[in-house]
């Protein structure tokens, strides 16, 4: 996505712990470099919160584990919000002064984020222009690397910049075909195709409606959403009577998603509702209440409990760390992209930068040309365009009040 700040470096918290080694977990020595700082750009308010608050948690646990030096520099991060109170979710003006006080600061050299697409498209040309490299943990548009709508994605690198944009979740050029493909596996024939108008919202659901009729889907109407609407008993009434069997949502859970989950199951008791990891978050069961039962969710992030290997051992361990904040669909995510970002700064670093600058334009060869990095999702790589070569899709369903892992969708 996800699958969502004036001030808000006043208020971001700051962390100083030291890394080092080029492999996950590891931790080595070396002459002292000084510091550098790694930024976080997330929405750390509203309803996205709880998703975030996992996020931070694992990023500070990849930190802890790699001791006190990453390639002789101790890193300083800083967990900055792209929300405000009043949006209740992530907001244009916020991510974009992110952006810029991250490019004015000559110790910054990692920017993990964004997490709504959105924030990324507005992001990626203020750092790029500056040689940043961005790693994200839950941006899935198509558009951020590769051709969607026209001129993407280098409309991002304005003057042709270096692209510094890398990804470790897949994009929903992937997912929108596996909702589709699911939502003919479940014996849907007729569908309807709702979006919330966003980025990611709205380009997801671009990709399942043409993704539709190749899976034997007939896509009956499709609307676009007002996120702030009081309520949707028109729209559901309207969708009723297309008598769809299954009703398609692209969007975010702080884009209204709870009501409008609610008004769609009181037209239709019966209808199959389905949406993507924009909404695979407990904000999301707890805004929809009951009619969140049943609901099929898809997923380009590995659930944390089928997580396998070091990525079980990694669930393990944040959980006895964390108990009152169990991991969320993004979790094990934000995790590996530190621990590309650490293992980058240590291979940066070997090359002998003569100052923080230089380290900086490294360290984006150096994360960009990530290959068979072995973490907790498995082994994976980063392709030219900054995607991750892992693909698998995860289908949930709702059950008893939580996302309960159904299939890999194939």
């Amino acid at each position: 996505m996800r699958f969502t700040k004036v001030g808000a470096l006043a208020t971001a918290a700051l962390f100083v712990f030291t890394a080092c080694s080029g492999t996950p977990g590891a931790s080595g020595g070396g002459a002292d470099k000084g510091s550098i700082e790694v930024w976080s750009s997330l929405p750390r308010q509203g309803s996205s919160k709880a998703q975030t608050d996992t996020i931070v948690n694992a990023i500070n646990m990849a930190l802890e584990e790699h001791g006190n030096k990453a390639g002789g520099y101790t890193i300083v991060y800083k967990d900055v919000d792209d929300s405000t109170a009043a949006a209740g979710k992530w907001d244009e003006a916020t991510e974009i002064k992110n952006a810029n006080d991250a490019v004015a600061n000559d110790k910054l050299v990692a920017y993990i984020g964004t997490f709504n697409s959105g924030a990324a498209k507005l992001s990626i040309p203020i750092l790029c222009a500056k040689g940043i490299v961005m790693v994200s943990p839950a941006n899935t548009n198509v558009g951020l690397t590769k051709t969607f709508n026209a001129g993407e994605p280098d409309v991002y690198y304005p003057g042709g910049c270096k692209k510094n944009y890398t990804r470790v979740v897949p994009a929903d050029d992937l997912q929108g075909g596996a909702g589709a493909l699911w939502s003919s596996q479940l014996g849907a024939k007729n569908v309807y195709v709702l979006d919330d108008t966003e980025v990611y919202g709205k380009g997801i659901a671009d990709v399942y409606a043409k993704k539709a009729p190749d899976n034997g889907l007939k896509v009956l109407g499709r609307d676009g959403i007002d996120g702030k609407a009081s309520d949707y008993k028109a729209l559901a009434e309207k969708i009723k009577a297309t008598n769809p069997d299954l009703v398609y949502y692209g969007g975010i859970t702080q884009n209204n998603a709870g009501q409008l989950w609610r008004d769609l199951r009181d037209a239709m008791p019966d209808v199959k509702l389905m949406g993507p990891d924009g909404i695979a978050e407990s904000e999301f069961i707890q805004a929809a209440g009951a009619a969140a039962e049943g609901s099929y969710v898809t997923s380009g992030a590995i659930s944390p409990d089928q997580l396998t290997g070091k990525g079980a051992e990694f669930i393990k361990k944040y959980n006895t760390k964390f108990p009152a904040a169990a991991p969320e669909v993004y979790t094990a995510y934000g995790y590996e992209a530190a621990q590309v970002v650490l293992a980058a700064i240590e291979r940066a670093s070997a090359k002998n930068p003569k100052d923080t600058l230089a380290l900086r334009a490294l360290l984006l060869d150096e994360v960009k040309g990530t290959k068979d990095f072995d973490g907790v999702l498995g082994k994976w790589s980063f392709d030219a365009a900054g995607d991750t070569s892992l693909t698998e899709m995860t289908g949930l369903i709702v059950t008893s009040g939580e996302f309960k892992f159904d299939k890999i969708i194939k």
